[in-house]
């Protein structure tokens, strides 16, 4: 899928601990009928192997609804899988690197923290960035501090390819984060940890929809 072709609009970022129990293929499923538009694969604990299978359970459910999917730091299951994109965040492979061994063969995301990195995300490269965290989160709690709507509207200043916004957002401020310039919003728990992943996907997207009119 080329990058031009990618639909950023709701992003989602899966985490198995947040699933109550749903296996990530149901979560996606679900998630796909609500109106997902991106799905980042996200394992932090798993084996090589358990990853790859996991990758290639949701692989097929994505290509049917034509969403990309996305490998969260691993460059080598992605090139295994032969996924759309791999996400790269600040202390992963450099992007340098991740190109010479990827050679355009998919869209490579880097995660931002600030506009210095955002900006430096751009130079180098990058098809799309993960502005985060927009605000404070317990989905994960190695982030700099909240940039908030501000610091996203900032970093639409200064750069020109797509933002994704994660950190902390839901239904009650996605619409903000799309009106002051996100190309998307990036979720974890709102969709995953939803008691109807289907219908907080179907809630949020509609939000975006509707911060992008006029």
């Amino acid at each position: 899928m080329k990058p031009e072709n990618i639909d950023y609009s709701l992003y989602l970022v899966t985490d198995r601990e947040l699933s109550r129990g749903r296996t990530t293929q149901q979560i996606v499923e679900a998630a796909l009928r609500g109106g997902i538009t991106c799905v980042q694969l996200r394992e932090k604990t798993c084996s090589t192997r358990e990853f790859i299978t996991q990758a290639l359970s949701i692989k097929d459910q994505l290509k049917r609804h034509n969403v990309p999917l996305i490998i969260n730091d691993r460059v080598d299951i992605a090139q295994a899988v032969n996924a759309d994109g791999v996400h790269l965040g600040q202390s992963d492979m450099p992007i340098e690197m991740a190109k010479v061994i990827l050679k355009d063969s998919m869209i490579i995301g880097i995660s931002a923290e600030s506009l210095k990195d955002a900006v430096q995300a751009e130079k180098d490269g990058a098809d799309y960035i993960g502005v985060s965290p927009i605000f404070a989160t317990p989905t994960k709690t190695d982030t700099s501090p909240p940039l908030g709507p501000e610091g996203l509207r900032e970093i639409r200043k200064s750069v020109k390819i797509p933002l994704v916004a994660i950190g902390g957002l839901n239904i009650k401020n996605a619409g903000e984060v799309i009106k002051n310039g996100a190309d998307g919003v990036a979720v974890v728990s709102a969709i995953v940890a939803a008691d109807d992943p289907e219908k907080a996907a179907r809630e949020l997207i509609k939000i975006v929809q509707q911060a992008r009119r006029p």
